[in-house]
């Protein structure tokens, strides 16, 4: 039989590893839902899910292993969650929301502003904004992004080629209307 202090202290170590392993995570999680999301509000509520689902589990994840990459796919699968029961609440349909079909076109300068850089990314299709994050911001590997989003390596590359393609466009409109000019354009 185990005694009330005994119990006490096997409650606590999974509560302070889960502390010391996820919660430094938090930061990077919610900046990313925000970008993902596209409201304080919501990007809120998806990281209070992701805590929450990963505490309910944190008895499958495996120590010392990529806890930050593991509350990353979280919040993909919490974000998709949302994104579905929206798109269903919507057109009473279970979809997703079709790609855009856009071309990718000449380098940006570097004189733009961080405010500048992060509205063209809020503008990226979610798909692409995703891939974007998890490697040029999180810099996550291709192969972790595969994990995370659940898809082949390949659809990771292809979606960062697309969405820096269209981040760079979006900013070369940008720097023209500030009458800043490309190199080239």
């Amino acid at each position: 039989m185990v005694s009330e202090t005994e119990h006490n202290s096997i409650a606590v170590q999974p509560m302070s590893a889960f502390e010391a392993e996820a919660l430094p995570h938090m930061d990077d999680l919610f900046r990313a839902a925000v970008r993902m999301l596209q409201d304080h509000g919501k990007a809120s509520d998806a990281v209070q899910e992701v805590y929450l689902v990963a505490w309910k589990s944190f008895g499958k994840y495996e120590r010392g292993t990529n806890c930050k990459a593991w509350l990353f796919q979280i919040l993909f699968n919490v974000v998709r969650h949302e994104r579905r029961n929206w798109f269903k609440w919507i057109t009473g349909k279970e979809e997703d929301l079709a790609e855009a079909q856009l071309a990718a076109p000449a380098p940006i300068p570097d004189t733009l502003t961080d405010g500048n850089i992060l509205a063209a990314l809020d503008k990226l299709p979610g798909q692409f904004r995703e891939a974007l994050l998890l490697v040029d911001v999180e810099e996550f590997s291709y192969k972790e992004a595969s994990e995370i989003l659940q898809v082949p390596i390949g659809t990771i590359m292809s979606r960062l080629n697309r969405a820096r393609g269209l981040l760079r466009n979006q900013l070369t409109d940008v720097a023209r209307s500030y009458g800043l000019f490309a190199a080239g354009a």
